[in-house]
């Protein structure tokens, strides 16, 4: 990723980050779904239907629910990937000038891994009440028992009046710890794209290829060291019982819970739509991302 030599340019990392993400959660939702209902079900509850694997889930979704059942929350999603991505690139790029301080030397793979935490927790405070929202609206099926929510709007609503404001930042905890997902992900990038430019960009040029590349080897060792943590976060921000009680009481109990009943299977459940949905969306980020800041940038030079 190029580092930004002067601060008027972090618009243009905020807009590419924003453009990447729209495009990548229009084009991976269904997946997104299928993830979260895998991930919720410990198969102790009655709420939500049992699929023997992504595409069981994908194909009953599609059959009972409809094309809104696989695009179910589309609209927290859409917001809040376009909103998160633009957010943590500006805040990345930020952070890498600040720790630059001024000089063309590349930065280490220390900095780039505190400028992307710091980017990360800034990001998860400020988006978590939107997934939250997004989880529960993927979660809303037939079997719900009670009265589902409408759409976004009614969700929080409805969120605000029977639980409270504190509702909107379950899961935070874990939320907080899965900053190092995107710290291990840009880490991982920052240092192939560097190892790739070494090697190939003198007799090649880098490419929307070598990108894609990139992105999607740098999205799985995030997945591998970190699913689980997503796992936890599903679990907690899921809708209470009819009586009002939570599923789940914090982080310590979904670990208890799911490692007594399910073994360590349970902590990667919905692994394999994860996969599916990450590995093109890594890819798709930040190829779309590198051309919209090449290409923003291009116009800035040219006036």
């Amino acid at each position: 990723m190029p580092l930004p030599d002067a601060v008027n340019w972090k618009w243009e990392n905020a807009t590419a980050g924003a453009v990447a993400g729209f495009a990548t959660v229009a084009a991976l939702h269904p997946l997104d779904v299928v993830r979260t209902r895998f991930q919720v079900n410990d198969g102790r509850y009655a709420n939500l239907p049992a699929y023997k694997n992504t595409g069981h889930a994908i194909y009953s979704i599609a059959r009972t629910e409809g094309i809104r059942g696989l695009y179910a929350g589309f609209f927290p999603a859409l917001f809040g990937s376009s909103v998160s991505w633009g957010l943590y690139f500006f805040l990345y790029s930020r952070a890498k000038s600040r720790y630059s301080k001024g000089s063309d030397e590349p930065l280490t793979a220390g900095y780039h891994l505190i400028s992307a935490t710091e980017a990360g927790a800034l990001v998860c405070l400020f988006t978590n009440p939107i997934w939250l929202v997004k989880t529960r609206l993927q979660l809303q099926t037939s079997l719900l028992q009670t009265r589902p929510y409408s759409g976004f709007f009614d969700a929080l609503r409805t969120i605000l009046n029977e639980e409270g404001w504190r509702a909107f930042y379950k899961g935070a905890g874990p939320g907080l710890i899965l900053v190092s997902h995107g710290a291990i992900q840009f880490t991982v990038y920052e240092e192939l794209q560097n190892y790739d430019s070494h090697l190939f960009v003198l007799f090649l040029g880098q490419n929307s290829f070598d990108f894609a590349t990139i992105g999607a080897s740098s999205k799985v060792a995030a997945i591998l060291l970190t699913y689980p943590y997503q796992v936890i976060r599903a679990r907690l921000q899921q809708r209470p019982n009819c009586d009002g009680s939570p599923k789940y009481l914090d982080s310590l109990h979904v670990m208890k819970e799911t490692a007594r009943f399910e073994g360590i299977r349970g902590f990667y459940k919905g692994v394999t739509s994860n996969l599916l949905k990450n590995l093109p969306a890594a890819s798709i980020t930040f190829v779309v991302y590198e051309n919209v800041l090449n290409l923003l940038q291009g116009v800035l030079n040219h006036d």
